[in-house]
């Protein structure tokens, strides 16, 4: 896909991740895309809820598979703010997502790239998920160290 489709849709999902910022949550943010549009919104809820479950990709996946009313999301790409942890790489591949476009790379817990590959598997998967980090790498990692600075101030005080 061109840069325009993918700045379009990460922006989609910044809005989500400030939304997320809002709420006091961890500002991630997803967005999944079907034919050229926004399908669903979602971001972090794990505060809010109680619930170590609402990453904002699970609660997104949810979202879709409601809205399509199947659990196959073959024409969807995800665009979310961080990397996927390993739950998420796990849920994105059962949900058969085409493509995920992320920000944010995850050193501690992004299970695409930084810690594990949970896409590349070599025993392999069902589905065969592609993806693409660095989207708007800038933009998404500042959020999130704005986040977690001014947690810490707040602690201090």
């Amino acid at each position: 896909m061109d840069s325009d489709y993918r700045t379009r849709f990460m922006k989609e999902a910044l809005k989500e991740a400030r939304k997320g910022y809002d709420l006091k949550e961890c500002p991630i943010g997803c967005v999944i895309v079907r034919d050229n549009k926004v399908l669903v919104r979602a971001h972090n809820l794990r505060l809010s809820k109680n619930n170590a479950l609402l990453h904002a990709e699970i609660v997104a996946i949810d979202k879709a598979c409601r809205k399509v009313g199947d659990w196959r999301l073959n024409d969807c790409d995800m665009f979310v703010t961080l990397e996927p942890c390993t739950m998420c790489s796990g849920a994105i591949i059962q949900s058969r997502i085409r493509k995920v476009y992320f920000g944010a790379y995850e050193p501690k817990s992004g299970a695409v790239v930084s810690c594990n590959d949970i896409f590349d598997v070599k025993h392999g998967h069902n589905h065969k998920v592609e993806f693409e980090g660095g989207i708007m790498e800038d933009e998404c990692s500042v959020l999130m160290k704005s986040f977690f600075r001014e947690i810490r101030n707040r602690d201090k005080d």
